[in-house]
């Protein structure tokens, strides 16, 4: 956890919620503000934001986490992947125990697949280095944040000549998602906290439709609970005054370009195509495909069968990505869900919103 995050002014904190509170009178209806990142879910969390907040302001998490939001289907292909004899899939830890239709990679591996757990790209690069008779796969899932990392590793593999690297490409965009939300009767969105790390690769420019097309408020805030607090605070003011902008209040982290050379890096790698995303179904151009001349380099072109994808039965993890209902909610939630034992992905991911709320806000 940040420095940021840890230590917080609780004085500045009681400050901006009697500002709100304020600002708050002055709404003759409910807000519905979402955060779409998965380090700010913990952070509202473990801050105990949401109960500083005055009734008529409701803060919700959105689809701002990786794993959670990854379908069946691809954690399907990935075990089947690694039954493979002549495959190694790697893996960051936390997609390891997320459900798969009938099991999980961690189930998998038990019984005898092929299922490496890293910690970056590279160190899937140091697998194939090491086992030249095997196609070693990388599991990308990841938002704008980490793709880059998985973009530098393919060109390392084609510099270098590794030929048996593979990447069986799970990656997703932020902005078509948060237009699906916008647009959806069952969520009502007011503004958003846009996700701070991914801000600082696409840029906050790349949000402009989110005010100019949508008519939504967003601010791009860090991940202290004063940056949360004034982030939800400028978006109250913004409804209030009947306008909608995107206001950049990370400043020391986030431009309105972001970075360049890592949106480069990426698109010389990938390039954007339909995606189905857990509770928001298909998006189109919410993905990121390996492009035509890296076709050696896609793991979704080995063979494998693979059937219908099955979500865990009770599970409605979907339902709170899309903000539907809070965790709690879910009759499965802190009964037959927990993080030792979890249902489904929002609880088994550290930047899960059950995992979060079981931590933070209660158990039931």
């Amino acid at each position: 956890m940040s420095q940021e995050r840890r230590f917080a002014d609780p004085a500045a904190v009681r400050a901006l919620a009697t500002r709100i509170a304020r600002l708050a009178e002055g709404v003759s209806r409910r807000l519905t503000i979402m955060e779409v990142c998965g380090t700010h879910t913990h952070a509202v969390a473990a801050a105990g934001l949401r109960r500083l907040l005055p009734p008529n302001v409701r803060l919700i998490a959105g689809p701002g986490c990786p794993v959670c939001v990854t379908p069946v289907g691809y954690v399907d292909r990935a075990e089947a992947l690694a039954r493979r004899d002549d495959v190694i899939v790697t893996t960051f830890g936390d997609l390891v125990r997320v459900p798969s239709s009938h099991g999980s990679l961690e189930r998998c591996r038990a019984e005898g697949g092929n299922v490496h757990v890293v910690y970056s790209p590279r160190d899937a690069l140091a697998v194939a280095r090491e086992h030249p008779d095997r196609t070693v796969v990388f599991l990308g899932v990841g938002f704008e944040t980490t793709t880059p990392t998985v973009a530098a590793a393919l060109a390392e593999a084609e510099e270098c000549g590794i030929a048996n690297f593979q990447v069986l490409a799970g990656h997703k965009t932020m902005p078509p998602p948060m237009r699906a939300l916008a647009l959806d009767p069952a969520v009502r969105v007011d503004g958003f906290l846009l996700p701070g790390h991914v801000s600082v690769i696409v840029g906050s420019d790349a949000f402009e439709f989110v005010a100019s097309e949508l008519g939504r408020a967003a601010v791009v805030v860090g991940f202290a609970p004063t940056d949360v607090l004034r982030g939800v605070e400028a978006i109250v003011r913004q409804v209030l005054e009947g306008r909608a902008a995107i206001e950049n209040l990370y400043t020391r982290a986030v431009t309105p370009e972001g970075n360049r050379g890592a949106r480069a890096l990426v698109e010389r790698h990938f390039t954007p195509a339909d995606a189905v995303w857990r509770g928001l179904g298909p998006i189109p151009g919410s993905g990121l495909a390996l492009r035509d001349d890296l076709a050696h380099r896609d793991a979704g072109r080995l063979a494998v069968e693979v059937g219908a994808p099955v979500e865990p039965p009770g599970c409605r993890c979907g339902d709170v990505l899309r903000g539907v209902i809070d965790p709690p909610e879910c009759q499965l939630f802190g009964r037959a869900c927990t993080p030792a034992s979890a249902v489904g992905a929002c609880m088994v991911s550290s930047e899960g919103s059950c995992a979060a709320w079981y931590r933070h806000e209660g158990r039931a």
